[in-house]
């Protein structure tokens, strides 16, 4: 019997980086519907919707007919307030999907969910090849490296891994990887995850997957070529817009 896939789209009004993040308006829509839009066309899902702690937001999703609940208690991660909602879901297998990653294609979500239907994995991501030396040295885009059998050794903000002898510190095809911010969990995963301390690791890099690994919890990282979009802050709008106008 398959699995039933439940994705949850944490979105928070008060961003400290970007206020109001998932209300910006793109091509007449508000980002958190293009969002649900692209997670609901994916073939292998069975249910979406938007967890908030914010009113304008529930309106918002409920004004383009999609489904929504608020969770008003103070939770620390995105993977916390998905763990709050299972509580009160039935489903077999939950899916976090950032409210600012943008699928440019349902099938990048198909990437995620179908392998970790297949295997046994508790807990599995995404990672891509990363494009630029400058996507590389961002901070702001995180990195994975994974062992032979595809599991995370590390995620990190800084350029993993570090070529030594290298001077340019240049991107290396198949061996530099950026890492998506969506991950699926099984139902025990989830709320194992949620009773655990806040890790040092994670602390330090503000990486919530990083208190999975900290306990000895395995990561399964599968490749997609598919592309998305990740709205961080005010000055990504622009070329947000025109990655969409191509579409």
């Amino acid at each position: 019997m398959t699995r039933s896939v439940t994705v949850v789209i944490p979105a928070r009004y008060g961003s400290t980086r970007f206020p109001g993040k998932p209300l910006i308006e793109l091509l007449g829509k508000p980002m958190i519907q293009h969002v649900y839009e692209q997670a609901k066309a994916c073939r292998v899902v069975n249910d979406v919707l938007v967890a908030t702690d914010d009113k304008r937001i529930k309106s918002a999703v409920e004004r383009f007919g999609g489904r929504v609940v608020m969770m008003t208690e103070s939770y620390r991660t995105g993977t916390d307030r998905v763990a709050g909602v299972a509580k009160t879901l039935p489903g077999d297998c939950f899916v976090d999907l950032q409210g600012d990653e943008i699928l440019l294609h349902p099938d990048l979500l198909t990437d995620l969910v179908e392998p970790f239907l297949a295997g046994n994995a508790a807990m599995g991501t995404l990672k891509r090849r990363i494009a630029s030396d400058q996507e590389l040295h961002n901070p702001g885009v995180v990195k994975v490296t994974t062992d032979r059998e595809g599991y995370a050794l590390y995620f990190s903000r800084a350029p993993i891994p570090l070529v030594r002898d290298d001077p340019q510190r240049a991107v290396i095809p198949g061996l530099h990887f950026i890492h998506l911010g969506l991950y699926i969990y099984t139902r025990e995963t989830l709320r194992q995850l949620a009773l655990l301390p806040t890790g040092v690791l994670e602390e330090a890099e503000k990486l919530e997957q990083l208190r999975a690994l900290e306990q000895g919890i395995r990561i399964r990282v599968w490749e997609t070529t598919h592309a998305s979009l990740r709205i961080d802050s005010p000055e990504d709008v622009p070329s947000a817009l025109e990655q969409l106008r191509k579409l």
